[in-house]
């Protein structure tokens, strides 16, 4: 059984011009021990999706529709107060900036502590053994001093792998993790994407690795879900997606990657820019930027359809274009 399915997600935002639709009936599951990891350009519906299941998405946004399956119970129709008992216990989520999710009034312990005290009914001293445990275990040294310590007193880095020990404390079963190293340099990303990688295995948690940065994705993932303007217009495990990309704006990613073999003047880039959600483009939404679109693309919209084993795409001319 899988141990989240997300079954044909909507998530719009209301505005004075129309419904947005942010996140349009987007399907997938994840397994126990299993990263999948979520990719595209900023404003694809990446960090929507992962709000949408942790159900944090605030006005004028709203989930208009589908479901969201954690160990068969739909997450979609539990109460407020149920909901709480799965956020950060069961579910957790490690968000893009931790200066705006850490509290700037209170210590790094209490922070921790809160929810080792919330979820497993710990007293403040066990909450606290807890919570130093858990710091050293993400690599903090002086871990006994830190939880004395206040969110600016901390690095980039520091705070980073704090929110992770927030987020690992209750050893949740899935862990969501937005963007985890944005803004990080390379060496500390290397150790906090090392440091998720073996938590998961030892905890056999599984993951969802929302990113652009596709180094990460190959590094990380063992599947991947590529997103488009609201809608998953890939899915495969990692080194399908990697070997024989089959969309035109996947294959568009690949390319914008720099290669150590090969030099040029200037990386290829996608033409063009996303579609306004609110004004798409008839048929496929990619295709005014597509170098492969024909007549049919412009005419209709294509489905999500299985190409081979365990690889979906999104488009009508997929076995013609598919490297």
């Amino acid at each position: 059984m899988n141990l989240l399915e997300v079954k044909e997600l909507k998530t719009v935002f209301k505005t004075g011009s129309g419904a947005v639709p942010a996140v349009n009936r987007v399907s997938f599951s994840v397994h126990a021990g299993e990263t999948l990891a979520i990719v595209g350009e900023s404003g694809c519906g990446k960090s929507v999706t992962s709000l949408s299941i942790m159900r944090l998405v605030a006005a004028p946004g709203e989930i208009a529709g589908g479901e969201v399956r954690f160990e068969d119970k739909d997450l979609l129709k539990l109460s407020a107060k149920e909901m709480r008992n799965y956020r950060g216990n069961e579910i957790s989520m490690i968000f893009q900036e931790p200066m705006t999710s850490l509290n700037p009034v209170f210590t790094i312990g209490n922070q921790i502590g809160e929810v080792l005290r919330r979820h497993e009914g710990l007293s403040k001293q066990e909450a606290r053994r807890r919570s130093i445990d858990m710091l050293e275990r993400v690599g903090i040294p002086g871990a006994a001093r830190v939880i004395g310590q206040f969110p600016h007193q901390l690095s980039g880095g520091m705070r980073q792998r704090v929110m992770i020990a927030i987020a690992l404390a209750c050893r949740p079963k899935l862990l969501i993790a937005d963007e985890p190293t944005t803004a990080l340099d390379v060496t500390i990303q290397a150790q906090i994407l090392d440091l998720i990688g073996t938590l998961s295995r030892e905890e056999n948690t599984g993951v969802i690795l929302i990113t652009h940065d596709l180094g990460v994705v190959a590094e990380m993932a063992d599947r991947v879900a590529v997103m488009y303007a609201g809608e998953i217009v890939e899915e495969a495990n990692v080194y399908e997606l990697f070997e024989h990309p089959g969309h035109p704006y996947t294959i568009g990613l690949m390319g914008s990657l720099p290669k150590m073999t090969e030099q040029k003047e200037r990386l290829h880039s996608i033409p063009g820019t996303v579609p306004n959600l609110l004004d798409m483009p008839a048929g496929c939404p990619f295709h005014p930027r597509c170098p492969y679109a024909a007549d049919v693309c412009l005419r209709i919209k294509p489905e999500l359809e299985q190409k081979k084993e365990g690889h979906l795409v999104r488009c009508h001319r997929a076995e013609e274009v598919a490297l």
